[in-house]
Order: structure tokens, then sequence, then C-alpha cells
């Protein structure tokens, strides 16, 4: 049964939270809650979509305001990577200090580079992909030709890397080690603005 993604931005960088999920099933999988997480949870149960798992691609204030509400109302547990324990525990680290509503997140679980996983009948890898933070990651559906990239890869562009953990050299080193070895096909889904994939980030992407 191919997988569904569904994509609703959220708070005042537009941020893009994406829920996958398999039809026969309703069981969804959301990438980055990063804000309003009783709109999102909502949003949700209207259209019969429970939530199994939150996964976090970094911890940016402005991925993850919204994962206590939905934490909270949905009851499932929050993922991340190991090395970005540090961002998600400071809030001068994921900035959210500096927009005067600092906010915490402590993941129940956390993974490692290429750690995969198999929920709600759907199995996806962990790729990390440090350099917009030090411990960023994308996850990677092989099956279904998905990759959520967070703020690693953008449409013609990369994560910026001058907040607390960020490196250019690093990034590029992610993207172009980790990333361009997919499958051109290979659909991407970044944390902001509109999807891409892998094959015309290789052709066009003055970055990499």
């Amino acid at each position: 049964m191919a997988v569904k993604i569904g994509r609703i931005p959220l708070g005042n960088m537009g941020t893009n939270c994406y829920f996958v999920y398999r039809d026969d099933l309703k069981e969804a999988i959301v990438f980055d809650p990063g804000d309003n997480g009783e709109y999102l949870y909502d949003k949700l149960k209207e259209n019969g979509i429970s939530v199994k798992a939150i996964f976090l691609t970094h911890g940016h204030f402005d991925h993850i305001y919204g994962v206590k509400a939905l934490k909270k109302l949905s009851g499932a547990k929050v993922y991340s990577s190991e090395a970005e324990l540090e961002i998600l525990r400071d809030p001068e680290k994921n900035l959210s200090g500096n927009f005067g509503r600092a906010v915490t997140v402590e993941p129940d679980e956390t993974f490692n580079d290429l750690d995969v996983f198999d929920i709600a009948g759907m199995s996806f890898q962990a790729i990390l992909t440090p350099g917009h933070t030090s411990g960023g990651a994308c996850f990677y559906f092989k099956e279904d030709n998905i990759l959520i990239a967070g703020d690693t890869l953008f449409e013609g562009s990369v994560g910026r890397t001058d907040f607390p953990t960020g490196s250019m050299k690093t990034l590029v080193g992610s993207i172009n080690s980790k990333l361009m070895v997919l499958p051109d096909n290979t659909r991407v889904y970044p944390g902001h603005g509109g999807t891409t994939t892998i094959g015309d980030e290789r052709q066009n992407n003055p970055f990499i």
C-alpha cells in the first residue's frame, strides 16, 4: 500500500509540517509540528487521521513549537537525533529565546544515523545531515521515493548555517555524501518552500 503525504504550513515562518500515512490505516507520522499543535491535531482528527509518532528534523523553534501540545493530545512519542539534544534543551541555541517564547523539547526516543523505523505500517530511514545544525536529520521512505528534508535541502538552495552549531562546509558535505546518492526521482519535501527532486537539485542547485 503506497503512502500518502500531506503538508500544513505552521507558525510565523510558514514551516512545512508533514504527515505521512497509509490510506488504509489512517495512522500518521508527523514531522516537525512547528506551531499550533492543537490546530494540527484537530485538523488531522477531522480527516479521521490519528497521530502515531512525532519526528523532528532538527531543534529550531519554528520546527518544535507545536510539539508539546500535539504530544499531549495524541499521546504519541517524540523522536529526535541524539546529536540534537543540546539544541532542543537550550532556548538560546534553538533560537526560541530570541523570540520571547522560550521552548525546550525532551524527546521520548533518540536515533542515530541510518536507523530504520517501522511505524504505522511504513518503513523509513533516518539520515543524519549535520550542517544546518549539528544533529539535523532527513527521513527517507525508499519504497515511496519520499525524503523529508527539514532545513537541510531546499529547492535551489540549502539551509542557513549562521546559527549555533551550523557549518556550511559540513552541510554541503552532508548533502553531497548522504542525499545526492539517492535516486533522481526521490521527491524532496523541505522545511520551507515547495517540493523538488534529488535529480533537479543535482543539476540546478548552485550549492551542490
